[in-house]
């Protein structure tokens, strides 16, 4: 038996790794002691983080309480892999943290193991800590990790094991990426780094307890995030299919094109296209000027996306043309080559990398990750995709004979609002909106153009939609009006006046920011959401509460339509939540019956105020909801 003595708060810890028989019994009988008392604390080991991708290995199962750590070397097979699937299927309640990796894991690499089993008996102290203080440590929070957290809730003057393992990568000639497949499984350093996370998982879920209590976190809303990890955990493992000749010959397409436009910007001097002071200069001397808030922090003038597309005459949001001024060349020769190139990193590059053995690729869906606990989707960051265009979207498919179905959320942020701040006008326009004549609204009732009619009369203009449009998600993304007027392009003071008459129309929305500004300043800069998270503020940006409060209860619109669409029997068919968005491969005989279930299942009243979705049947490829012929 290797042991490895440790403390931690001043407390002995020890830590165990098994290397024969007579030692795996001895590790069975600590667990059938430690499984009567209460949580075992449960973690892996893996040889990095693309879980499905082929030649991934799992290579340690640790287990602990709050004094001993046990250390079990997967890798070596035979005895040790029986002892461990025991484990996992005797133990009653696991205490894990970010329980989604180690479930993937385990699912994928452990026979007989599923998330299914694994998920109703974990507790995740990752998620209670996102309860307690949902903000990354730059944000002046303690951050959701759990080396930070162990420092801050448990013995800030432990040492870093991470830190003295990297050192050890090092070393040994590995980076970070390379080190934990390439490190020797017996290292010493590598089996305490190994056998002390379920020990400070166990320590930390106490004093997360004991948090949560305090705060009056309320235990639903605890169980609610561990239902709604659970159904994207399956997600994540169902995966999506890869049209791989397409990703293929889309990925050289794109290096193509980054070199391409490359030369395009050297003929205005830019030998490097991410090089800000080069840019500058170039736009400068094409006579180039700019506003008086497009400066640095340290008073440079930007170059960043907004400012490079209004100089290209392109809509910030969708990359489409302004027609307001000739575009800048240069500035689209950038663009276009920063866009080729992050897309080959980001997407192509990414899928033909991470895919599985059967051409699949497994995004990693996080439940809850901003600070308003909305959900992100990452390698590959499919959220972050451009919302008109559907080259990457195209690459990805339904099963063999299904099709793609997107049901998709109606204006949800602006009916939160609407619901939240008790704002009569634009609830009355939600309420009535199948009322309103057809020839007015002909693709349904729209939010933005009634505002518009509501301050131009019947006389509104396209026009003046796109401005109030602006000015609504200023208010609910927690914008001024002169970053709304650089992202769209308006005329600064017409926007402000647009503002203006936001206010005059719908006075409750200033009104219910103004009450819960004063409410959050009464309880240490901390609102209280509908759904009882706690959304902490920063005090020289009190403005966006708005903007947090309403992307919270959106992003619990979404979370309660997966639970009610699992209820419903539709998790089969799901693959992704994308924004207010979830996807869906379903068999093309059924679409029209299955989409209209999902749209029901999203359908429901907020505080009076309809939230509505809708679904749309595509082809085989998600790209084909955006306009692609598969």
């Amino acid at each position: 038996m290797k042991t490895f003595d440790y403390k931690i708060a001043g407390e002995p810890v020890t830590v165990k790794v098994p290397e024969d028989s007579h030692d795996l019994r001895a590790f069975r009988m600590w667990f059938e002691t430690a499984n009567r008392r209460g949580p075992i604390g449960l973690d892996t080991e893996t040889t990095g983080l693309d879980i499905y991708a082929p030649g991934y290995r799992l290579r340690t199962v640790q287990f602990g309480d709050r004094a001993t750590g046990w250390v079990i070397p997967w890798e070596v097979g035979g005895i040790y892999q029986e002892a461990a699937l025991w484990a996992l299927h005797a133990g009653k309640k696991f205490r894990i943290h970010n329980a989604p990796f180690d479930w993937a894991v385990l699912d994928r690499h452990a026979p007989g193991i599923s998330i299914e089993m694994l998920a109703p008996k974990t507790i995740d102290t990752r998620l209670k800590a996102g309860l307690v203080d949902p903000r990354q440590p730059q944000e002046g929070g303690r951050g959701t990790a759990l080396k930070p957290l162990m420092a801050w809730y448990v013995d800030p003057a432990a040492p870093d094991t991470q830190g003295d393992l990297t050192t050890v990568f090092r070393s040994l000639k590995l980076t970070k990426s390379t080190g934990w497949a390439g490190i020797d499984l017996w290292h010493p350093t590598y089996l305490l780094y190994a056998g002390l996370d379920p020990i400070f998982a166990a320590r930390l879920d106490d004093c997360l307890d004991r948090e949560l209590d305090m705060l009056s976190v309320r235990p639903r809303l605890i169980q609610y995030e561990h239902e709604i990890a659970r159904i994207c955990a399956i997600m994540q493992r169902t995966g999506m299919v890869l049209d791989v000749d397409y990703t293929r010959a889309l990925d050289e397409r794109l290096a193509s094109e980054a070199l391409m436009y490359e030369a395009a910007a050297l003929r205005y001097g830019v030998t490097n296209v991410n090089a800000p002071a080069q840019l500058r200069e170039a736009l400068k001397a094409m006579g180039e000027e700019w506003q008086p808030d497009e400066l640095t922090a340290t008073g440079a003038l930007k170059v960043d996306k907004a400012v490079l597309h209004r100089f290209a005459d392109l809509d910030f949001q969708s990359g489409q043309p302004l027609k307001s001024r000739k575009p800048n060349p240069l500035a689209e020769a950038i663009i276009k080559s920063k866009r080729a190139g992050k897309w080959r990193s980001a997407y192509t590059g990414t899928f033909l990398e991470t895919m599985d053995s059967d051409g699949r690729i497994h995004p990693f869906i996080n439940s809850m990750q901003a600070r308003t606990g909305r959900m992100s989707v990452t390698r590959p960051a499919l959220q972050t995709l451009p919302s008109g265009d559907y080259m990457i979207r195209r690459a990805l498919l339904a099963e063999e004979g299904h099709v793609m179905v997107s049901t998709d959320f109606s204006a949800v942020e602006m009916r939160v609002l609407a619901a939240l701040a008790d704002v009569k006008e634009m609830k009355r326009g939600f309420q009535h909106a199948d009322s309103y004549p057809k020839d007015e609204y002909p693709d349904g009732f729209d939010i933005h153009m009634f505002t518009a009619r509501l301050v131009k009369g019947a006389g509104a203009t396209k026009a003046d939609r796109k401005m109030f449009k602006g000015a609504g998600f200023g208010k609910v993304y927690g914008g001024g009006f002169k970053g709304v007027a650089r992202q769209t392009g308006a005329d600064p003071e017409d926007m402000r006046r647009t503002f203006a008459e936001y206010d005059r129309v719908f006075p409750e929305i200033k009104r219910k920011s103004n009450q819960w500004q004063r409410q959050a300043l009464q309880t240490g800069m901390v609102h209280l959401s509908l759904t009882g998270r706690r959304l902490p503020l920063d005090r020289d940006r009190m403005y966006a509460i708005v903007n947090y409060a309403c992307q919270s209860v959106a992003r619990d619109c979404l979370g309660q339509s997966l639970i009610t669409l699992e209820e419903r029997g539709m998790l089969p068919y799901l693959r992704l939540p994308i924004h207010d968005e979830v996807l869906a491969s379903v068999p093309e005989r059924d679409a029209t019956d299955i989409a209209r279930t999902i749209q029901e299942c999203m359908t429901f009243e907020l505080k009076d105020v309809p939230i509505t979705a809708e679904a749309e049947i595509g082809k085989r490829s998600w790209g084909s909801l955006y306009g692609a012929d598969v």
